[in-house]
């Protein structure tokens, strides 16, 4: 059999099913194939299943309940009696197609061939491995739910439905891969997203012809994902907490969930998409609008103020009077513009090697890598004092942004500023600065453009980005996105609400109280 082979029609032989399977399957050279051959109403029979991905109770049921049946109890019609009556179980399938049975087997279904019917009984009593929900690492809040996201598909299906209970929540699985056939859901609620959307997103899902998906939604991404491949900035945006995807449903935004994967896409995503975190909606919406714009100025300082300091030390008289100060007070033994390739260099291998070490001695890394390291650098003079203060600082600024993509490509834009400033100078500042701009510019996420509400601008949008607007001020659905549905309630609130005096509460259950005795 091919991969991607003609239909193969189930024989009303037993014996032929069961050869043709067994050659398919490897049974006999793979140890977790199992064959069981049993006796059902005089017919013979034959259990194909993958160890350990059956739910061994439900199983030994069914099979308790197929041990006492007769030949009798399977007329008239013995295939229709056996289906529908003693398969005592809710999720069971026929299948015609012997290729789409062996399917069903390594997804973890079970195959029952029965001598005389030209079907297949798939029961799906699946049971993956996998572990419970628990809190990400990247997403964390102070307050929220710690519930996110798994890597089975069925349990991250299930967490959103408990946060989105309309009937019209769409989940379509879709198989991407010849050989992996990994299950993917395109999540949507039908009367808000955009149908056009939607209709892209699955097209190019299906569309998909690769024999398999082994990094899931990374891979997934490459291949439906519009623009260049060598665009460093991301796409699609990904998140872990089932409550953010919740909300980006509301808003007529489209999920993308790939089995084996705790991440799920959404889709389309901008800019400011990336700048945005849980946290600001978990806090007052002062206290929410003071921290996006901590983390908006995280960003813009983790990726200018290098390049920008090593620009004025370089370029004293760029520098006004009155900040004179600006600058090493003494060179090391590299010129200054080595110094910060090779910090941003030693940055990046903590990084990696964070990544990479066991928890229990993550903290001697640490220790190693900023007191020996960069204290030993500067005491011999390799390095200015400076050039550490600032790589660090911009090191922070990088994770103050949820996604660690878009952190990574502000990584390589901030490379790319210093090579240009020592290169060039001021012009090459002003270069570099002005094509990731061009770059973001025409860039598009699925025909949304990257810098939306800046470019094109829109004011209203542009003040709920800087913002953190308070949730009953939250009237509409974001227009670009062209939702069927543009209303998310019938009247915004008011931001000031009328306090009743407590004197009138206490005064109006006194006056009550007093009624009720007399």
């Amino acid at each position: 059999m091919t991969i991607l082979g003609d239909i193969v029609k189930v024989d009303n032989n037993l014996d032929v099913n069961v050869k043709w399977i067994m050659e398919e399957l490897g049974v006999g050279q793979s140890f977790d194939v199992i064959r069981r051959d049993i006796t059902l109403a005089g017919r013979r029979a034959t259990l194909f299943y993958i160890n350990g991905l059956v739910k061994d109770e439900v199983m030994t049921y069914i099979l308790t309940a197929l041990a006492d049946l007769k030949e009798e109890d399977l007329t008239p019609d013995a295939f229709l009696q056996l289906y529908n009556r003693y398969v005592s179980y809710i999720q069971v399938e026929d299948v015609d197609d012997l290729h789409k049975a062996v399917d069903k087997i390594v997804s973890g279904e079970i195959a029952l061939i029965v001598d005389g019917f030209n079907k297949v009984i798939a029961i799906d009593v699946r049971k993956y491995p996998a572990r419970m929900p628990e809190e990400s690492d990247l997403e964390r809040v102070v307050r929220g739910s710690r519930d996110n996201f798994v890597e089975t598909i069925l349990f991250n299906a299930n967490l959103l439905r408990r946060r989105v209970r309309d009937p019209k929540l769409r989940m379509e699985l879709l198989q991407v891969g010849s050989r992996s056939k990994t299950d993917v859901a395109v999540v949507y609620i039908k009367d808000i997203a955009n149908p056009g959307l939607v209709d892209i997103i699955k097209e190019k899902i299906k569309a998909i012809k690769m024999d398999g998906l082994p990094m899931a939604e990374k891979s997934l991404e490459e291949f439906i994902g519009s623009g260049s491949y060598w665009n460093p900035f991301p796409r699609v945006r990904y998140t872990e907490r089932p409550d953010v995807a919740a909300a980006h449903l509301f808003e007529g935004h489209v999920l993308v969930l790939v089995d084996t994967s705790p991440s799920v896409m959404i889709l389309p995503a901008t800019l400011f998409h990336h700048l945005q975190h849980a946290e600001e909606f978990r806090q007052a919406p002062l206290i929410g609008t003071f921290l996006r714009i901590v983390r908006f100025l995280g960003v813009l300082i983790s990726v200018f103020l290098p390049p920008v300091w090593l620009l004025l030390s370089l370029q004293p008289g760029l520098l006004p009077p009155g900040l004179s100060w600006i600058g090493p007070k003494s060179l090391g033994a590299i010129p200054l513009f080595w110094q910060f390739l090779f910090a941003e260099l030693g940055i990046d291998l903590m990084r990696l090697a964070a990544i990479h070490t066991p928890t229990a001695l993550a903290t001697a890394l640490g220790l190693i890598a900023a007191v020996l390291i960069g204290d030993i650098a500067v005491a011999v003079g390799f390095f200015n004092p400076e050039v550490i203060l600032y790589m660090a600082i911009a090191a922070v600024g990088i994770f103050s942004t949820p996604s660690y993509e878009l952190g990574m490509a502000n990584t390589l834009v901030r490379i790319a500023l210093l090579i240009g400033v020592g290169l060039f100078r001021l012009p090459g500042l002003v270069a570099v600065t002005l094509g990731t701009f061009l770059l973001l510019a025409t860039t598009k996420s699925f025909g949304l453009p990257y810098l939306w509400p800046l470019l094109p601008f829109n004011g209203s949008a542009l003040k709920d980005i800087l913002i953190r607007p308070p949730v009953p001020l939250q009237k509409v659905r974001p227009r670009v996105l062209h939702p069927l549905d543009v209303d998310r309630q019938p009247y915004p609130e008011p931001a000031r609400k009328p306090m009743i005096r407590e004197e009138d509460i206490w005064r109006r259950e006194g006056e009550e109280n007093d009624g009720t005795k007399k």
